[in-house]
């Protein structure tokens, strides 16, 4: 079974994106079409389906950073505010989204609260790391064995025939 490190990340979650399609608990608001990703964004994301890619990113970026809260997820998807001429300042992400999305994952039982040392957040469920995990095997595809190398003989050296000598 591959991990979540030996898969490029773009196709992990887009994989995982689909999985999290066919779960009854993952589903979009009836606001999500209207809304902004951050204060930072000028216009709603263009894709149909964004929501259940921002939930895969989600799920890999707790599975990686975890336990994990609204406040780390929002610095992560934050960025830079176009302000005119004004310099850029950073903003973080939206709270409402990703707390819904870590609501929706949570009934989902991917993931859990949890605390580890100082740090609270969530974490990955076995039935997360499960979900992850077959997604990883299946973006890799089979496993290709490279042939065994064997040792060659080396071919011995051809004589060279004697130069003709010049008198």
């Amino acid at each position: 079974m591959a991990s979540i490190y030996d898969v490029p990340a773009n196709d992990l979650i887009e994989k995982t994106a689909l999985e999290l399609q066919k779960l009854p608990e993952i589903r979009p608001p009836e606001w999500a079409k209207f809304a902004k990703t951050g204060h930072f964004k000028q216009r709603p994301p263009e894709r149909e389906d964004w929501w259940y890619v921002r939930s895969a990113a989600v799920l890999r970026s707790v599975a990686r950073l975890g336990p994990m809260g609204v406040q780390k997820l929002r610095s992560k998807y934050g960025g830079a505010k176009d302000r005119g001429h004004a310099p850029e300042h950073t903003y973080k992400a939206g709270g409402n989204i990703l707390r819904k999305i870590l609501q929706q994952l949570e009934a989902a039982q991917l993931v859990k609260q949890a605390s580890k040392g100082l740090h609270k957040g969530r974490i990955l469920t076995p039935k997360g790391i499960s979900l992850l995990g077959k997604a990883a095997t299946e973006v890799r595809g089979p496993k290709v064995e490279k042939p065994k190398r064997v040792a060659k003989a080396k071919p011995e050296p051809k004589e060279q025939p004697d130069e003709p000598k010049m008198e």
